[in-house]
Formats: C-alpha cells, structure tokens, sequence
C-alpha cells in the first residue's frame, strides 16, 4: 500500500467515525427534545392544577388570629413534593459512592498539598520560633517580677524585725 491509499483510508474511517458521531448526537437531541415536550406538558398541567387552588375562593368567616411573628406553625405548601424512590440500583449506589470517595480524596490531596507546601512550612517555621522567643521573654519577665515580689517581702521583713527589735 502507497501512503496515499493509507491517508485515503484513514480519511474515509475518520468520516465514517464522524458521520456516526453526528447520527448519535441527533439521536440524543430527539430523546432531549421528546423530554423536554414531556416536561413542559407536566408543567403546564401542575401549574393549571396550582391555578385553580391558589383561585380567589369565597371569604368564610375565620376565628381571629392571634398576632404571629413566625410562620412556624403553618404549614405552607410552595415546595413541590418530589418522590423519592424507597431503592436504587446496585451501579448507581456504586457510582454515587465512587463520586463521594473521590471528592473527598481530592480534597485531601488538596490539603495536603497546600500544608506540606514550603511557603507553608517556612511560615510555620517562622511563626514557631516567633512563639518560643516570644515565650522566653515572657518567662525571663515572670522571673524578673517574681524576684522582684521576694526581695521585697524580704525587705519588709527586715524591716519588721528591726522595728521589733528597737521597741524591745
């Protein structure tokens, strides 16, 4: 075979792929297009439904209501129910559970990543000797003034005794 016979017929197979290529997305956009007619239809009907119950009805005579800040007590039906299925199959359990677990993979990954960065550990390593100087400096503080309070006390001592020691 002539190089030219091969770029002939991996064009005509790459036209063939693409014309199946395009015969599939038409099918899928009838199927959307035939959901979306069946969505709306649905629609319309809930919304004619909603319509006729939302209709100004005859004023009854009501008990008088006390006045009420928060409608907690009332019951306001303006989300649509939706049914949920009692049970899902096993592949979309599996791919539910696949999703979560990477997520949550990803995000580890991310911290990580983020936490064993050099920026983030040179700034770790800055902030802890920030706070042992800091703490140091502190403690020499403490034992400063807590010198300071003895000798006092000595000295108030000395002096108690000398004061003692005159009157006797």
């Amino acid at each position: 075979m002539s190089s030219e016979q091969i770029w002939l017929a991996a064009g005509g197979a790459l036209a063939l792929l693409l014309l199946v290529g395009v015969l599939a997305l038409a099918r899928v956009v009838r199927r959307l297009g035939a959901r979306v007619s069946s969505l709306e239809a649905a629609l319309g009907a809930a919304l004619e439904a909603r319509a006729d119950e939302t209709a100004p009805q005859p004023a009854v005579a009501a008990e008088p209501a006390s006045y009420v800040i928060t409608g907690i007590d009332r019951v306001e039906d303006d989300e649509p129910t939706v049914a949920v299925q009692g049970r899902i199959d096993g592949a979309l359990f599996a791919d539910i559970v696949a999703r979560e677990s990477a997520i949550r993979a990803a995000g580890i990954a991310h911290g990580l990543r983020r936490a064993l960065a050099p920026e983030a550990r040179n700034r770790i390593r800055f902030e802890m000797k920030r706070e042992v100087k800091r703490s140091r400096k502190q403690r020499r503080a403490d034992l400063k003034e807590a010198l300071r309070d003895m000798q006092a006390r000595e000295r108030a001592q000395m002096a108690d005794r000398r004061d003692e020691g005159d009157a006797a």
